[in-house]
């Protein structure tokens, strides 16, 4: 029988079996065995048919040797140069950046580079488009400066769409004349520094390409990359597997057979802590339901704990569950981008269980009680590793015990969290303050209420706003 997020009976309303006396394990048994007697649990035979089947098809789907041998077959059919599909958003800052690296990366691979032009992605995918793009902004410009490369900040904001329909004229006749890797990094920086007369140049000397043979070109390429499975710009696809910018562009020429990257990863580097007038503070916003916040969250633990800062856990409701729309190619990718992210840096990714709904509500109504008690920590990392690296299903009883168990939270207290539903109060309040902050996504972080970051892959920028606070 489906877990019902509404509960039906105030015994058993988030997962402990208030009728019955506690189960006899002790921690050192939880740990050895994750998958419990479902004795506690009111699950139907069926249910954990299915549970245990998603647990054996993620285990699959998540471990090296699939893509590993994946990308062997991809590469067994292969014939001549890879074959690297781009597809650019002319307004897009992201594509921005990423085009200024194109002539490098054909110079330093033997590859077959087709690009294609792209729109916005649909707003299922995109649910707070002002928000992204003025996010994008910042975050370009960022990354701009960090690596070198111009950014996109040198107008206000988004181009004029006249400007934007003539780029996209002018490039979708570089594309025609096979010289967008030549061509699309002037165009791109005239659109964006509001220049005109460049573009009218830059255009004079290709061939004549109407609004409507760019449009046809826009609506090709957002059929060939709906069709391949995803849904942004600045986005590479090559045998099988979409590379976002220059964030992921090392995974694209490691796969190319690159021993270093034009664009480097970037990580905290932790150097020595320096000394602050008074510790500072993180607010770090996540989702149990995110496996990104799963990859982020124990390296952001390091991060504060390295730097003394104080740690906020300021969790949220999951995007599905707060009447965000999460379709299902975005949901493939991420977890599939999560994949390869856990195999470079060296953590556990997979069996999942997905916790939405129920799962949750359970795990975030027993963080609220034991944040007080300084086992927030414990707690929220136990949860997250549980569902999104160990197969643990929080929406059943036995799976909840055993994160608590671990956590070092007694069924007590834990059956105490169960009965109180404040968390919602606390959830909808960190809501509110990451959309003042400017974002809306999973997972996000700001130091002494400087400006946030989105994103698993910002620590490094952390980071240096925590460096800089220590120079105030």
């Amino acid at each position: 029988m489906a877990q019902k997020v509404i509960v039906v009976s105030q015994n058993r309303q988030c997962g402990f079996d208030l009728r019955r006396k506690p189960p006899n394990n002790d921690i050192s048994s939880a740990n050895k065995n994750i998958r419990l007697s479902e004795r506690y649990g009111h699950r139907k035979r069926g249910t954990r048919l299915k549970i245990w089947v998603i647990r054996v098809v993620t285990w699959i789907f998540t471990s090296s040797g699939f893509w590993q041998l994946r990308r062997w077959l991809f590469a067994l059919r292969r014939r001549g140069a890879p074959e690297v599909i781009y597809f650019h958003q002319a307004d897009d800052p992201y594509s921005h950046l990423t085009v200024q690296v194109l002539a490098t990366l054909c110079t330093r691979h033997n590859i077959s580079l087709v690009p294609m032009l792209v729109g916005p992605p649909p707003d299922s995918a995109a649910p707070e488009r002002k928000k992204l793009n003025r996010y994008a902004l910042v975050d370009a410009d960022r990354l701009a400066r960090a690596y070198g490369i111009k950014s996109p900040s040198s107008s206000d904001g988004i181009p004029e769409s006249d400007l934007i329909r003539l780029a996209e004229c002018a490039l979708s006749a570089a594309i025609a004349a096979d010289r967008f890797a030549e061509k699309a990094p002037a165009i791109s920086e005239a659109l964006w520094a509001g220049d005109l007369s460049t573009l009218k140049a830059i255009a004079a000397f290709l061939p004549q390409t109407g609004s409507v043979e760019a449009e046809s070109a826009i609506q090709a390429g957002n059929r060939l990359r709906a069709k391949l499975g995803h849904y942004l710009g600045a986005m590479f696809y090559c045998e099988g597997e979409f590379y976002w910018g220059i964030d992921r562009l090392h995974y694209l020429e490691r796969r190319l057979g690159a021993a270093r990257s034009i664009i480097p990863v970037r990580e905290p580097l932790m150097g020595p802590a320096p000394k602050f007038s008074k510790p500072p503070e993180i607010d770090f916003w996540f989702s149990i339901r995110s496996p990104y916040s799963w990859i982020c969250f124990p390296r952001m633990l390091s991060l504060a704990h390295h730097y003394n800062a104080k740690l906020n856990l300021r969790f949220v409701l999951p995007m599905v569950m707060r009447g965000l729309p999460v379709p299902k190619i975005k949901s493939r990718y991420i977890t599939f981008d999560n994949v390869r992210e856990a195999q470079r840096l060296g953590l556990p990714f997979g069996p999942i269980i997905d916790p939405v709904g129920v799962g949750t509500e359970r795990a975030l109504a027993i963080l609220h009680h034991v944040i007080p008690m300084d086992l927030g920590e414990t707690f929220a990392r136990a949860a997250l590793e549980g569902c999104w690296a160990q197969g643990i299903d929080l929406a059943s009883q036995s799976g909840i015990s055993l994160v608590a168990l671990r956590a070092g939270v007694n069924i007590q207290t834990a059956r105490a969290a169960l009965q109180d539903q404040s968390w919602r109060v606390v959830a909808e309040a960190n809501r509110t303050d990451l959309f003042e902050a400017g974002l809306w996504g999973v997972p996000s972080f700001r130091v002494n209420g400087r400006p946030a970051h989105w994103g698993q892959d910002r620590l490094w920028m952390l980071e240096q706003d925590l460096l800089d606070e220590a120079k105030r």
